[in-house]
């Protein structure tokens, strides 16, 4: 009788901890979950061999191009985190992470418009329209500006967070 009370208190507490492990869901590698989505709305193309490896490349390169400006921005982040949980939060150096912050992100943005327009660049006429068409660059994001905000005759209408926005798009 001992036995089989440990035996079932063992398969529950297993069964417990296994909870908690799956309720994180999918990890940080590739597809959905916290990946990087380099591929996501290239794999509909039909890609050939050779312009799969040349993008690759590009990605890579501009992987390795960016990793220091991913830790400015990391760093710089967790410095205005930091500023702002101070007892006295001192307005002009928070002021000042934030433009730094927003210069980082702007050269970010700036790498990736790069990087989408050499991808383009490989492309054939008939994927560049397929990916015109698709859904690319875009997803959940800010709806349009002065959209309807609140409740209205037929209930809350687009704000925030219900147009397309220029999210990760597909890759979510």
């Amino acid at each position: 009788m001992k036995k089989l009370i440990l035996a079932l208190t063992a398969v529950a507490v297993g069964l417990l901890l296994t909870s908690q492990a799956f309720a994180w869901g999918p990890g940080f590698g590739k597809g959905r979950g916290y990946g990087s989505c380099r591929d996501a709305g290239l794999e509909r193309l039909n890609l050939t061999d050779e312009q799969k490896v040349k993008i690759e490349a590009l990605q890579d390169a501009n992987f390795k191009a960016t990793k220091t400006t991913r830790e400015k921005i990391f760093d710089k982040s967790v410095e205005l985190r930091r500023l702002w949980l101070q007892a006295n939060p001192d307005k002009n150096k928070i002021s000042d992470a934030q433009k730094e912050l927003r210069t980082l992100r702007d050269e970010m943005e700036d790498k990736t418009t790069a990087l989408q327009l050499e991808v383009r660049k490989v492309l054939t006429p008939e994927q560049n329209e397929k990916l015109a068409n698709s859904r690319w660059g875009r997803g959940p994001g800010f709806g349009p500006r002065g959209g309807m905000r609140g409740p209205g005759e037929f209930g809350p209408g687009p704000g925030p967070g219900s147009g397309p926005g220029l999210g990760m798009g597909v890759c979510q």
